[in-house]
């Protein structure tokens, strides 16, 4: 059976956290975010893990994240997003400084990936139970074209204590797939205790249990020349928009709408944990505590 791959976005520096927040240690040894994730994958059966970086920290990630770290357990490779990174025909428009976003970003993977992956952000704990979710069905789509997963978390199991969040709201249908991802933003737990955004002008609630995206997406390499095809017309579209993103809801969203591809929605009551701002660290520390009390992790993750 082909063992799918992790596919990790690393590329962004996390300027709200205010460091390279992929790097920061919340384990009591000293454990990035990013070990519980590989550590997860590797229990769920993933043969590969994929860092799309950025040149100007590369040698600092390589040292820390090698094959050697993980105890040969994962094969490991690298690629580099990059703002000048494009198809033929695409150049970088005068002004422009912000990255393309992450769909370019996964973009980046092509040649490296040949089996279906599964794609996460390098600051977000996901759990085990949603990789070995995403994992078992990313194991039945080998030879399969245009059928996609993602791991849906409950709306009230995502938010933060120290701000509001943006989330992808999926709409999902009788037979559990997609049918549309809407960002929305300022998203927050308000003093009465319901779940407001306030982007369309006025406080509009959300159910407790909202399926929401937090980018744990599975894929089959076919995406890959839908991505750099679709990326195309979207530049010419955006190519004056200097801080638009081409995202990977972007991307799921138009499949979906031309019935292109369909996109199953894997259910997950598992706790998502980030750090979208500084002061969310202590309560992740704290949770990896708990877990580790509780045996699902170990200590010292390496060892």
């Amino acid at each position: 059976m082909v063992k799918p791959t992790l596919l990790v976005l690393a590329a962004g520096m996390g300027s709200r956290y205010g460091s390279l927040k992929q790097m920061d240690g919340v384990g009591p040894n000293n454990e990035a975010i990013i070990d519980y994730s590989i550590y997860d994958a590797i229990r769920a059966g993933f043969g590969k893990v994929v860092f799309v970086i950025r040149h100007a920290f590369e040698k600092e990630f390589r040292e820390v994240f090698s094959a050697e770290r993980f105890g040969g357990k994962i094969a490991v490779e690298f690629v580099f997003q990059e703002l000048d990174y494009l198809p033929e025909g695409c150049s970088v428009p005068e002004g422009r400084v912000k990255p393309w976003g992450t769909n370019h970003a996964l973009l980046m993977a092509k040649e490296v990936i040949h089996e279906p992956f599964a794609v996460i952000n390098a600051d977000d704990f996901y759990g085990a139970e949603a990789y070995e979710t995403i994992g078992a069905y990313l194991k039945e789509l080998a030879t399969v074209k245009d059928r996609y997963c993602m791991v849906a978390y409950n709306l009230n199991l995502t938010l933060s204590e120290n701000g509001t969040v943006s989330r992808g709201v999926c709409g999902v249908d009788a037979n559990g797939n997609l049918t549309s991802m809407v960002e929305r933003t300022k998203i927050e737990r308000m003093p009465h205790g319901g779940i407001v955004f306030h982007d369309l002008g006025e406080d509009e609630p959300l159910a407790e249990d909202t399926p929401v995206s937090m980018n744990l997406f599975g894929f089959t390499p076919d995406y890959f020349d839908h991505t750099e095809n679709y990326f195309k017309q979207w530049f010419a579209e955006n190519e004056d928009h200097l801080k638009g993103e081409f995202y990977i809801p972007t991307m799921v969203n138009k499949l979906i709408a031309d019935g292109t591809s369909e996109l199953r929605v894997l259910r997950s009551d598992a706790q998502w944990h980030g750090v979208t701002y500084k002061e969310d660290k202590p309560a992740l520390v704290a949770a990896l505590k708990e877990y580790i009390a509780a045996g699902k992790y170990p200590e010292k993750l390496w060892e």
